[in-house]
């Protein structure tokens, strides 16, 4: 299994801000931002791989990492490392993943529940984002929140799992003191005027301590 990067995982996003994304990004990086999930997957495929390779030059530029979601295909093409595969992913699609890409890239599992959180490991993932944890407008259609306790209610799971969802500086302790190996923000850096301060704010907020 491949370590993970970072305690904070950075979903990207183009709207909600009239800077690029790739200002924006270069921001979040040195506010200390390491690890970046490529989304955007609205684009048509000529866009999208032109738009990864733009970020890929800041990323490598400070030693970060960046998979992209839910494109092998792309992921190799541009030396990425690993992919974030959707909500649903099969045993096959992780197996596949890990077989079409490198040694040592990341293969990350969309999971709305500990149960897929389980069979993404048994499948070899090597981490997973959980959403819903707290309410939010961008993931209406999975339910309630799972709440920032949601992994100490069942079996320990065997991965990284990455709290989504609803995550603010306020509330990502508990998601620390509830076992989860990180946190995984879109709108809370995205849609800010200063990427890189709320970085900062998010990443102060997760290696506090209370």
């Amino acid at each position: 299994m491949t370590p993970t990067p970072s305690g904070l995982l950075l979903v990207t996003d183009r709207a909600g801000s009239p800077r690029t994304l790739v200002e924006r990004i270069e921001a979040a990086l040195a506010g200390g931002a390491r690890w970046i999930w490529f989304r955007d997957r609205d684009l048509d495929a000529a866009s999208r791989r032109a738009l990864a390779e733009e970020l890929m030059g800041p990323v490598r530029d400070v030693g970060a990492r960046l998979v992209v979601g839910g494109d092998v295909a792309l992921a190799r093409a541009i030396a990425a490392d690993g992919v974030h595969l959707g909500g649903g992913a099969k045993h096959e699609d992780i197996a596949a993943a890990r077989r079409d890409l490198p040694p040592g890239c990341l293969v990350g599992v969309s999971a709305h529940s500990p149960v897929e959180i389980g069979r993404a490991a048994e499948a070899g993932a090597d981490y997973a984002t959980l959403s819903p944890v707290f309410a939010t407008s961008s993931k209406p259609g999975y339910g309630p929140a799972l709440g920032p306790d949601i992994l100490e209610r069942g079996p320990r799971p065997t991965i990284p799992v990455f709290a989504l969802g609803g995550v603010t500086p306020a509330n990502a302790g508990p998601c620390r003191d509830g076992g989860f190996s990180g946190i995984a923000v879109m709108g809370g850096v995205m849609g800010t005027a200063d990427s890189g301060a709320a970085v900062r704010a998010y990443l102060a907020a997760w290696e506090t301590r209370g």
